[in-house]
């Protein structure tokens, strides 16, 4: 009798101890679904049931985290997350969260330290590079900001953040071969976004600035040039003069066509393995390159132009569409060259 007492008791804390676990899993659902509807309150009201059955999971300590900052309630926001950046299982966004809390207090010097720290344990984040980039950025000091940005993309090259914030350094520098470089991988990473908008504004701008007057030959004279950087200025002279007629989406697709097909022909892909650069000569065999270079420096140059480019080329679009839509853009290691 004591044995069948004794496994109807494990039973039945077995069969609850489930019931348990599901009803949380359906609580943390309905919790994210208030979230994405910004209805933080009955969020939260569901997240704090969720978690009475399941207290110490990771995922929902960092969404009560995420939901207090969404609140406002900064300080139940660092409580939680301080507690979380301690555990053996802690991972990179425990201390995003915890970042982007003490940036909304304006609390640089322990975010500053949170950062170091949280890259000691995830030296290859490109995510918490790009955060701590953006913090020195804050405080002006460009030199260390820009040092965490190349960080992030030599270590983690396929999150996007790190060659966003690059470009635009670069930009502002007139180092228009890495805002061409970065820029274009940043909007094949990260395709549709306002972001995405903004860069392809500055590859343009890029573009131009790099054919107008002397500067081509200044920039690839410069002796601080990487031996990659010397061969892309080298391969694009070849098709330099088709600028002279003017820089617009057809003309840059001249000149891109060109440089892609140099660079294949002289085996420079052998050299320095390129991801971007194997991306293009991929469009180019497919016939979907036209189309892309629309989509970056037509819908740049006019975005109403380039509703009219899509009319008259409707199949093209579509196919390009497709293509961009079914796939993931993804870097591998190894392809850093600065």
């Amino acid at each position: 009798m004591k044995r069948i007492l004794f496994f109807s008791f494990l039973f039945f804390s077995f069969y609850t101890s489930i019931a348990q676990e599901q009803d949380a899993k359906k609580l943390y659902a309905s919790a994210k679904d208030f979230m994405r509807q910004g209805d933080y309150d009955n969020a939260s009201i569901t997240l704090e049931n969720a978690l009475k059955a399941e207290p110490g999971n990771l995922d929902m300590l960092k969404d009560m985290a995420f939901l207090s900052y969404l609140k406002r309630d900064f300080a139940k926001s660092i409580e939680i997350s301080k507690t979380l950046i301690e555990r053996p299982d802690a991972d990179e966004q425990t201390f995003q969260m915890l970042g982007i809390t003490y940036k909304a207090i304006a609390e640089y010097k322990e975010c500053n330290k949170l950062y170091k720290t949280g890259l000691k344990k995830f030296p290859n984040s490109g995510v918490l590079h790009n955060d701590f980039g953006e913090l020195l950025a804050q405080s002006k000091d460009m030199n260390s900001a820009i040092e965490q940005w190349e960080n992030g993309i030599q270590l983690s090259p396929s999150y996007s953040s790190n060659y966003f914030n690059a470009a635009n350094y670069y930009a502002r520098t007139n180092n228009l071969a890495r805002v061409i470089i970065y820029g274009e991988l940043f909007i094949n990473l990260e395709s549709y976004t306002s972001r995405t908008a903004d860069i392809k504004a500055l590859l343009l701008e890029a573009y131009k600035k790099l054919f107008a007057d002397d500067t081509f030959i200044k920039l690839s004279n410069d002796k601080n040039n990487s031996a990659f950087t010397k061969l892309f200025f080298a391969t694009l002279e070849k098709s330099r003069s088709i600028a002279a007629e003017g820089i617009t989406a057809e003309n840059l697709t001249a000149i891109r066509t060109s440089f892609i097909l140099n660079w294949f022909h002289e085996k420079n892909n052998t050299k320095f393995p390129f991801r971007l650069f194997d991306h293009q000569q991929y469009l180019l065999s497919e016939g979907l390159f036209d189309a892309y270079n629309e989509w970056i420096f037509g819908a740049a140059a006019s975005p109403s132009a380039y509703q009219v480019w899509i009319q008259s080329h409707d199949q093209q679009a579509a196919d390009f569409k497709k293509f961009q839509q079914s796939r993931v853009f993804k870097i591998p290691s190894g392809q850093y060259y600065y």
